[in-house]
């Protein structure tokens, strides 16, 4: 019974991409920001070989490392959640999402208020603690929902719970969700729920809602095969539930992990595709060094957990999908080479596959373990880390 179990730490990247100073990220090594803060400890990554990654000789190597490892680097424009997660599942995509540093066009903006029948806040590039802080009691007093962006791909919508319930706020974001389309079409609308008296606090009812992948991703290919694909933590969203056929959202990094090991307590065949959102989410958003370094530690002592669950035809893959260095005076994501670490019976320990020229080498190696060949998505690397190959 063959299953894979791929992990992204979401934001996790290693340095800087040979382009990144065509993103105003020249320097940024999100990992290595992490570690100039005391709370940092990755022991158990380090076996499996981690810092033997290319470009990470800033620390020590592991002598005898028990799994494989390597670095990735994106081919997709950009550097967002979305473009990352599709371009490890096979969709290289041709030009960036668009993104709206001055705000959203009045038209889009005007049909929005339209058809939700609520006034519109904000409208700027602004962090999503600052925005309701700074627009939240407005917010409460007259209903306008408060719309902002990011230097990403994205439109969000905060919102008072007790004002606007989730339920409706869910409707609202799916409305532009449908607005969001052609030029305006963004690579997610976020629902940003918030609570409480100021200074209010953001809730763990967070929504994504994506584009529709424009191509057949694994998933996809995994799911005519009469494989499972199972999502955990925002990986529906972010495919917008194409090619999943099972998923389960979670509030924070901790679940995410226990419902990963539900799943490999769970008896079925195929992908148990995991994002850990905390990293981005919480820490580097906010240049928090010490609590994305925590946050990395904590992932560390339940890796343990992760490793004693698997079964003989399992394989752990932990990756990420783009940079969000908590050093850089930036607080948007960062243009970086993805970790790819694994680790299980069928993997050869030692095994070092160096620097991939894309993100969808993840994709085809999968599918060859599933003995799915010649699907025109990326370039299996599974020769160089099976042991049968030993």
């Amino acid at each position: 019974m063959k299953r894979v179990f791929l992990m992204v730490l979401d934001s996790v990247g290693i340095g800087e991409l040979p382009d990144a100073a065509l993103y105003g990220d020249e320097g940024s090594n999100t990992v290595k920001a992490a570690a100039t803060s005391p709370y940092f400890s990755m022991p158990n990554m380090k076996k499996l070989g981690m810092f033997n990654i290319d470009g990470m000789d800033w620390a020590e190597s592991e002598e005898d490392p028990q799994g494989a490892v390597g670095r990735l680097a994106e081919v997709s424009p950009g550097k967002d959640t979305t473009t990352g997660h599709w371009e490890i599942a096979g969709i290289v995509s041709d030009r960036p999402l668009p993104v709206f540093e001055e705000g959203f066009p009045q038209e889009l903006l005007d049909e929005l208020s339209r058809r939700t029948g609520r006034a519109i806040l904000c409208n700027k590039p602004y962090s999503g603690t600052d925005v309701i802080r700074d627009y939240g009691e407005e917010h409460v007093k007259t209903g306008a929902l408060i719309v902002y962006t990011s230097a990403d791909s994205v439109l969000q919508i905060a919102a008072h719970e007790a004002v606007i319930p989730i339920e409706e706020q869910y409707r609202i974001c799916e409305i532009a969700r449908e607005i969001c389309q052609g030029e305006w079409g963004v690579g997610r609308i976020i629902a940003r729920p918030f609570e409480g008296e100021w200074p209010f606090k953001r809730t763990s009812r967070r929504h994504d809602y994506s584009l529709v992948p424009p191509k057949t991703t694994m998933l996809d290919i995994m799911m005519e095969a009469g494989l499972e694909t199972r999502g955990v933590g925002k990986i529906s969203d972010i495919f917008a539930g194409k090619g999943i056929s099972a998923s389960v959202r979670t509030a924070n990094n901790g679940e995410g992990i226990d419902r990963t090991l539900d799943n490999m307590k769970d008896q079925f065949e195929g992908l148990s595709f995991t994002n850990l959102v905390d990293y981005d989410m919480v820490y580097g958003h906010r240049n928090d060094v010490d609590g994305y370094a925590k946050a990395l530690t904590y992932f560390d002592e339940r890796l343990p957990e992760l490793l004693a669950a698997m079964q003989p035809e399992d394989i752990l893959m932990i990756t990420a999908d783009h940079g969000c260095d908590p050093i850089t005076p930036s607080t948007d994501h960062s243009r970086e080479y993805i970790p790819l670490v694994m680790a299980g019976a069928p993997i050869r320990p030692g095994a070092n596959i160096g620097t991939r020229p894309c993100f969808a080498d993840i994709a085809a190696t999968i599918l060859e373990y599933f003995d799915i060949k010649e699907t025109g998505i990326g370039n299996s690397f599974w020769s160089e880390i099976s042991c049968q190959n030993q």
